[in-house]
């Protein structure tokens, strides 16, 4: 058995493979960017090694000092966990020709599964059912055009080399091709260093359905079910769950030994997941189930796998990377009761899901479920890294009993003054398509106003938060007596302002009566003269308004400020250049997403103070358009 293991990633992975790591007697190395310095992963690690900058091409992507950390603390072997160099074959080879134990599969199966169009043409040959599509060497734009327009739109582009939902672009039409090629292209090219592209039919009653596979060094693979994975947002999966509602047992049985087929055509050892395409128009049916992609690594969502089997993955990764067998044979694995997961993620659902960076002054998890993180209150969301705060796992017997836990736990979460998604994980587990199980992967973007349109706190919540405001002003307390002063004597105006997430909000004022009840979910944020109100999983910052009022451009006068720490990686636009209203002016990449930044109204780009590359911090002004040709 492996004695001791540098784990090269980060986060809630990291933490992750430590504890069951620690509990089988193993020792744990972590390895840390500078952003990572204080990470509860370096905490909670036996030993931790300095790897680099801040930027992951600099620390966490850099193979040849990892594994000289990992020899130079004693480490046996090297576990990748997921993103990063778990998937890049040359680093595999790197570990092992170092006299390294590998923890993931072989590095030919990593290739043979790793660029999009190979696997295909290979699950094809192993009969595993594939999407039609276009997987050739011309990768003109032409060509693909050409391509494009044979399947019939509207069709999905696919990087060979992706993962994640990164390169990956639906197009409805001819007309969007060009350019939604060029951005596909781009992003790969940035992801995966290929920028090669194939073309799938785009399935128009799409569910995601995964299979969880298990290789060993002796010939033997087994699956462990399938999972659903069809509430996604720009293809990154944001609930997933286990069993998949409505498969039926023949259903499951084919595409379970269908996934094994798949495994064992490319000698699969470890842990790795089959995904399919489900076209869902009349249910899930073996003959409307094609590949997509196999992932050779263990997933984000394995939580829910391991729930149903009652299997701990990490484990059996260890013991397989150890040479030893499969702990269990196929007929002795089987589903137990229904799983669920949610990804929690420092972003704003309100505004287009732009990541929230920052301190977490508070972060409060509800207890019932089992609750995957990376981070603890007080830690820092930096800009460099996936924005993922938690993932909340709920289990129980049957399907709604855990969607009904999770929906719950979700609303009890909070979290400040960082933004998260709660509120609209909330929100969707309580839809009436989720809850039935008929949602597909189209369906956020289908009602996405609807799901992330927030409510702003009541005028009775105002009113408490008031007069928790005032009551410290009364007792003296330095936060808030000099800024409260001037309304002690005037808390009998029943029109009142108080600023909510730093938005002025003008309110009727009820004083909370004496032996009224009052909410719960208040709380004094520490080193401010705020109050924190949590409820149904969003969170709001109240506080006095401010006199001085604000500063800085604003939209209105044109102004293009930068909503995020990040990378300018396409300035599309030049001073002088006349633009139309919607137009992109440049993009902008952050926590590994883009964002297209466009013109508010048709007129000149005055200024450009931007340039590709160029990193730049929150509201910096970025360009600067006027109204008018």
């Amino acid at each position: 058995m492996i004695r001791s293991l540098l784990i090269a990633n980060r986060g809630e992975i990291a933490c992750r493979v430590i504890r069951t790591a620690r509990e089988m007697g193993i020792r744990t190395i972590a390895v840390y960017s500078d952003a990572d310095a204080r990470a509860l992963h370096v905490r909670q690690a036996d030993e931790a090694v300095h790897i680099g900058p801040s930027a992951a091409a600099e620390s966490y992507l850099r193979g040849e000092t990892i594994i000289e950390a990992a020899l130079a603390t004693g480490a046996e072997a090297i576990h990748p966990g997921y993103g990063f160099l778990s998937e890049n074959a040359e680093f595999a080879e790197a570990v092992m020709a170092a006299g390294l134990i590998w923890v993931g599969p072989r590095p030919a199966s990593i290739r043979a599964m790793g660029l999009k169009d190979a696997a295909k043409k290979l699950m094809q040959d192993a009969g595993v059912p594939v999407t039609p599509g276009y997987m050739g060497d011309d990768q003109s734009p032409e060509r693909l055009l050409t391509e494009a327009e044979a399947i019939g739109w509207p069709v999905l582009i696919k990087a060979v080399a992706g993962g994640g939902g990164k390169g990956m672009r639906k197009v409805d039409a001819a007309d969007q091709f060009l350019d939604m090629l060029e951005s596909c292209q781009r992003e790969a090219k940035a992801s995966f260093g290929n920028a090669e592209v194939l073309l799938e039919r785009w399935i128009t009653s799409p569910r995601h359905i995964e299979v969880q596979v298990f290789g060993d060094t002796h010939g033997s693979v087994v699956h462990l079910f399938e999972r659903d994975c069809s509430l996604q947002r720009r293809h990154q999966k944001v609930i997933e769950e286990a069993p998949a509602p409505g498969m039926n047992s023949a259903t499951r049985e084919a595409i379970c030994a269908a996934a094994v087929r798949a495994a064992k055509a490319v000698d699969y050892v470890g842990a790795g997941t089959i995904e399919f395409i489900a076209d869902a128009r009349e249910g899930l049916s073996a003959e409307r189930i094609f590949f997509m992609e196999m992932n050779t690594r263990l997933q984000v969502e394995h939580p829910v796998t391991e729930e149903i089997t009652g299997v701990d993955l990490v484990e059996w990764q260890l013991r397989v990377a150890s040479g030893e067998a499969l702990p269990k044979r196929q007929e002795e694995l089987s589903i137990k009761g229904w799983a669920m997961e949610a990804r929690l993620y420092a972003e704003d659902p309100a505004t287009g899901f732009l990541p929230s960076t920052g301190r977490l002054d508070r972060l409060h998890f509800p207890s019932g479920v089992r609750i995957e993180t990376g981070v603890e209150e007080g830690d820092a969301i930096s800009p460099f890294y996936d924005p993922m705060i938690a993932k909340l796992v709920a289990s129980a017997e049957d399907r709604e009993t855990a969607r009904r836990v999770l929906s719950e736990a979700c609303g009890e979460t909070s979290c400040a003054p960082v933004k998260t998604n709660a509120w609209f994980l909330k929100r969707l587990l309580e839809t009436e398509q989720f809850a039935i199980g008929k949602v597909e992967t189209g369906f956020i973007a289908d009602h996405e106003e609807t799901l992330t349109t927030r409510s702003a706190p009541s005028e009775r919540s105002l009113s408490e938060a008031l007069d928790r405001l005032l009551r410290l002003a009364s007792h003296g307390d330095p936060r808030v007596t000099g800024l409260a002063a001037f309304r002690l004597n005037s808390r009998r105006q029943p029109r009142q302002v108080l600023n909510v997430d730093g938005h002025p909000t003008e309110f009727t004022y009820t004083p909370t009566l004496p032996g009224q009840d009052a909410r719960q979910g208040f709380r004094d944020l520490p080193q401010s003269d705020a109050q924190l109100l949590s409820l149904d999983g969003d969170s709001f910052v109240i506080d006095w308004p401010r006199a001085e009022g604000t500063s800085g451009a604003s939209v209105a006068d044109g102004a293009i400020v930068s909503p995020m720490p990040g990378k300018v990686i396409a300035v599309d636009v030049a001073e002088g250049e006349i633009v139309s209203k919607g137009q992109r002016l440049l993009v902008l990449e952050a926590m590994k997403m883009e964002h297209s930044l466009t013109a508010p109204f048709t007129g000149t780009v005055a200024e450009l103070k931007v340039a590709e590359g160029q990193q730049v911090q929150v509201e910096a002004l970025l360009a600067r358009v006027e109204k008018g040709a």
